[in-house]
């Protein structure tokens, strides 16, 4: 009877605080993790009016193209003046 004393004393005394510290260890990360996802959730929605604007991209860039072909001519055009 004594021995099963002496165990439950070394279980209360070493097991569960290791448990609880191991636990803290696991646990910290976790919900840290967990509020790093929850901010990414609640700022990613926001960027999806800016992405509709990505369909106008292929206009923009061909409007400069035509810009740059006109704005050569222009320069050329100035460097045979006198």
């Amino acid at each position: 009877m004594t021995l099963l004393w002496i165990g439950n004393l070394v279980f209360l005394a070493v097991v569960i605080p290791a448990v609880v510290i191991i636990l803290r260890r696991v646990l910290s990360p976790a919900i840290e993790i967990g509020n790093y996802a929850d901010d990414i959730m609640e700022h990613g929605a926001q960027f999806a009016p800016h992405l509709s604007a990505l369909s106008e991209l292929a206009t923009t860039r061909e409007l400069v193209r035509q810009v740059n072909a006109d704005l050569e001519r222009y320069v050329r055009a100035l460097d045979r003046m006198p």
